[in-house]
């Protein structure tokens, strides 16, 4: 039999970048779910041009994601973001750990293979951080810990109980996959520069997000 693939892509005001990102989407894809934040532009008209099934979110990236993953049908569902910085090739990694026997892939860019052409030298740096963390209170071996790439089978969904409304949400997965003792594999992802516009992610505020995420999941059981 063969599984029905899924992919969730959360938006907010990406009409100049969703075109490229829905062109290349393999034709052996079950679903395309675009969740948007009740975006300005024409986000969501181009969306439906590519038959993509439309949610809307009004919360953040988190609530969008967690929408999207509880919506899907697929057996393998892939989550990425809207901005061109996931290649598309990578794909094939993502469903084949799944297919191998994963509950969960998560693209890393700090492994062998992997990489990253839009990360500041302080977004490295927290990053570091919060995987040392991590890797330290859930005796974990991540490399990379704020990334939004990833693969799950639809029971790890389940399991994972997401509640992040924001950018914690990648944070709070790699935990409760630790917490649930997930089969994880990282796998390695080069991360391209967004094509066009300003990225979501403020540095000082959401790293305060990731922050606050980690010391409630070390003492929630």
């Amino acid at each position: 039999m063969k599984e029905k693939i899924s992919v969730v892509i959360p938006t907010l005001n990406e009409e100049k970048n969703l075109p490229y990102v829905l062109d290349t989407i393999p034709q052996y894809i079950s679903e395309t779910i675009v969740v948007d934040g009740h975006s300005k532009d024409k986000t969501v008209g181009i969306a439906k041009k590519y038959n993509a099934k439309i949610l809307y979110d009004e919360e953040g990236k988190g609530s969008a994601l967690i929408k999207g993953l509880k919506a899907a049908k697929g057996d393998i569902v892939i989550m990425m973001d809207a901005d061109c910085s996931h290649r598309i090739e990578e794909f094939g990694l993502l469903i084949e750990g799944i297919k191998g026997g994963y509950d969960t892939c998560m693209g890393s860019r700090f492994i062998q293979g992997g990489g990253t052409a839009d990360m500041s030298l302080l977004r490295k740096f927290g990053n570091k951080f919060f995987v040392f963390l991590v890797n330290l209170f859930w005796k974990m071996n991540y490399s990379d810990l704020c990334y939004g790439y990833r693969s799950f089978n639809r029971n790890a969904i389940k399991k994972l109980n997401l509640g992040s409304k924001e950018f914690a949400i990648e944070t709070e997965i790699s935990i409760k996959a630790a917490k649930n003792k997930l089969k994880v594999l990282e796998i390695p992802s080069f991360e391209k520069k967004r094509k066009s516009g300003e990225g979501k992610l403020k540095t000082f505020k959401h790293g305060r997000e990731i922050s606050k995420r980690i010391i409630t999941e070390l003492f929630r059981k």
